[in-house]
């Protein structure tokens, strides 16, 4: 299994570590972008692949990262799509800090009929788009894969977490995607996001928000404010 990794500029002091799981079909490729602002702001990103038919493999590998003692924390788990509903799963039996959990996928989800409905339920930007229509490893039509659950009760975990879904997701229900988190995590929607918020239009914005939750888990797990109204 090759862990792709993206660090801390030369010389910064690194100030967390992220353990990101992707979603189905999605390759290295697919993250570089979010590898490389994470990790401009001092954040380690560590991306495990995740093969869905050997689930025991990725959670091996993912322990091993987390009792990596050269990687710093706090550490986080960050998944999207069926990674996120990993995530979820695994944030109570592995020692992280928090979890960030970004389009969830759900049995049941709805699928894609064509590579063009999977582009438009995934992504709305325009250089996203390009980047996984040019990529010969992507997964094309993994969006129709069966998830490794017939059924799976996706709940907190009581670490501190960030649920950021799409408010446009045609894929997984708004509702049925954040009510289980309601009142037990930091719930955040993606006005007119798609699928995969980490990548879409507004991944800016997605970003700022994750590292203000880094930041805010920095100062303890009860997520103090940093920036407050006046």
């Amino acid at each position: 299994m090759t862990i792709a990794s993206w660090d801390e500029p030369a010389g910064g002091t690194p100030r967390g570590t992220l353990v990101v799981l992707p979603g189905r079909g999605e390759t290295t490729a697919s993250y570089e972008r979010f590898g490389r602002r994470l990790s401009a702001d001092a954040y380690k990103v560590r991306l495990v692949p995740v093969s869905l038919s050997d689930l025991d493999d990725v959670t091996d590998t993912v322990g091993k990262l987390l009792a990596d003692e050269s990687l710093p924390s706090p550490k986080v788990l960050v998944g999207s799509d069926s990674g996120a509903t990993l995530a979820a799963l695994l944030a109570a039996e592995l020692p992280v800090d928090a979890v960030v959990l970004t389009g969830l996928a759900l049995p049941g989800s709805a699928g894609v009929d064509s590579w063009a409905d999977e582009i438009a339920a995934r992504t709305a930007c325009p250089v996203h788009t390009r980047v996984i229509d040019g990529d010969a490893d992507f997964g094309r039509g993994a969006l129709n894969d069966p998830l490794p659950w017939e059924s799976v009760a996706v709940a907190p975990s009581g670490k501190p977490t960030l649920v950021l879904h799409g408010t446009a997701d045609p894929l997984t229900p708004v509702g049925d995607a954040t009510a289980p988190f309601a009142g037990a995590a930091l719930v955040r929607l993606v006005e007119d996001g798609r699928h995969d918020v980490l990548n879409d239009a507004t991944h800016r914005s997605v970003a700022a928000t994750i590292v203000l939750f880094l930041e805010s888990l920095r100062l303890g797990p009860e997520l103090p404010a940093i920036v407050k109204e006046a």
